[in-house]
């Protein structure tokens, strides 16, 4: 059977980096499989399994931390709370995009969302001794649980494919009703699956985790990224769905990475809300000298972390959000191409006998976005994340995001114009020598 690239080629080196089961690897490892099977093979490969932004970084931000850093901003640590202007410009991006009220002092910059999770996890976990275990509304970023593995902290998970709307309500309260639950973490446009999850479905998610004193952290990396619908108004409707709406118990993790192609430099804000940023766990004021939630999340495990957030990026990241509430820095103008990208290679998938693996929204069609996923007949995810390498595609399996369907995650950052093409003519290929 004749293939782009010899099953040879990708086998030995499958077996050379000690992968047993390709539907359980990992980002990095399938990156360096095709890294190394398009080196040995000359053929180049059509990489969709990096979650990783393909557009310049925003110039706003890039002008400021220059800025920044010229007037000598590197010289001195930065406050463990944050950069002031950064808290304010956050406070404000809260309100314009999502039309919610959250104090400055709730809203504290990290090191990238995935500081910001793993700071909220220590925090959430310790401020309950009762409370132990974290819920994750799968699929998800996988990364976050192996946050969860290196602190020693339960979680549980379900995949939410078959538990959207009304259906919702139910599956939460099982596990909530358990009294164990500290944390309920899911991602909203969903990565990878890219569901939305709509206002009934939040208030689902807020009304419960009031009702159960859980905390929820809405983990929003790929920000009004709906491309459905315009919610980059600032100060005006639509604005970004989220259980802050529904709920006091709750964290917004908002990165730096995608909307703002600033991934390089690890800035995000996480937003805590008024009331929990001020309330005493007994657990934690035992621990922490009588701190509140939101002194504990920043003086006691960021400050552990990193002892704060790069000045310079903090400065950048300001005037990112700054220049967005003021209406001119369009940042969906310019991160709406990986939505037109997704459209297009859902289209040459889907002519060769692939299906969307999550491709409703509940009544609408999902959107397109920085993912989606693909199933073939047939095949499971392993089998089909193993025979696309053969043909010079790269990506990772649903399993590794939390979910139960068989099938892939497809990320369109790295996609290139003349690769269209390509992808055409190795999945026309692919169907050829894999009849479904």
């Amino acid at each position: 059977m004749k293939t782009p690239i010899k099953k040879e080629i990708v086998d030995k080196l499958v077996e050379n980096l000690g992968i047993r089961d390709f539907a359980k690897a990992t980002i990095r490892e399938v990156k360096q499989v095709a890294a190394m099977a398009e080196k040995e093979s000359g053929v180049e490969f059509i990489k969709m399994e990096m979650g990783i932004p393909g557009l310049p970084a925003a110039k706003v931000g890039v002008d400021a931390q220059i800025k920044a850093l010229q007037e000598g901003i590197a010289h001195s640590y930065p406050d463990i709370q944050g950069y002031p202007e950064l808290k304010r410009q956050a406070s404000r991006f809260v309100k314009a995009f999502i039309d919610i009220d959250i104090k400055p002092e709730g809203c504290v910059p990290v090191c990238g969302s995935m500081q910001g999770t793993f700071a909220s996890f220590l925090t959430c976990s310790q401020a309950d001794h009762r409370k132990d275990t974290v819920l994750f509304i799968d699929p998800g970023f996988p990364v976050q649980k192996m946050q969860l593995q290196v602190q020693g902290v339960k979680y549980e998970t379900f995949d939410v494919y078959d538990y959207r709307g009304e259906k919702l309500r139910g599956k939460l309260e099982g596990y909530l009703s358990k009294g164990n639950i500290c944390a309920i973490v899911y991602s909203n446009p969903n990565n990878p699956s890219w569901i939305c999850f709509n206002d009934d479905e939040l208030r689902i998610i807020g009304e419960l985790a009031t009702r159960h004193d859980a905390i929820v952290m809405e983990d929003l990396a790929y920000f009004a990224m709906d491309f459905r619908q315009d919610l980059s108004r600032p100060f005006q409707p639509p604005f970004q769905p989220s259980v802050a709406k529904y709920t006091d118990n709750y964290i917004l993790l908002i990165s730096g990475s995608k909307a703002f192609s600033y991934a390089g430099e690890r800035i995000g804000v996480t937003c805590i809300s008024d009331k929990l940023f001020r309330r005493h766990y007994d657990d934690l004021s035992a621990r922490y000298e009588g701190l509140p939630f939101g002194l504990v999340f920043s003086t006691r495990m960021l400050y552990a972390l990193s002892s704060g957030t790069s000045h310079s990026a903090q400065h950048a990241m300001a005037a990112m959000l700054g220049a967005a509430c003021d209406g001119t820095y369009k940042f969906r103008d310019e991160i709406k191409v990986y939505g037109e990208r997704a459209h297009k290679l859902k289209e040459i998938f889907c002519r060769h006998n692939f299906r969307i693996v999550y491709d409703r929204d509940l009544d609408k069609p999902i959107a397109d976005g920085f993912y989606f996923t693909i199933g073939y007949p047939g095949m499971t995810s392993g089998e089909l994340a193993r025979e696309l390498m053969y043909y010079g595609v790269s990506a990772i399996c649903l399993i590794t995001t939390g979910s139960q369907q068989e099938g892939l995650r497809v990320c369109t950052s790295f996609i290139e114009d003349h690769q269209y093409a390509q992808l055409e003519e190795r999945m026309k290929l692919f169907a050829e020598n894999n009849p479904a």
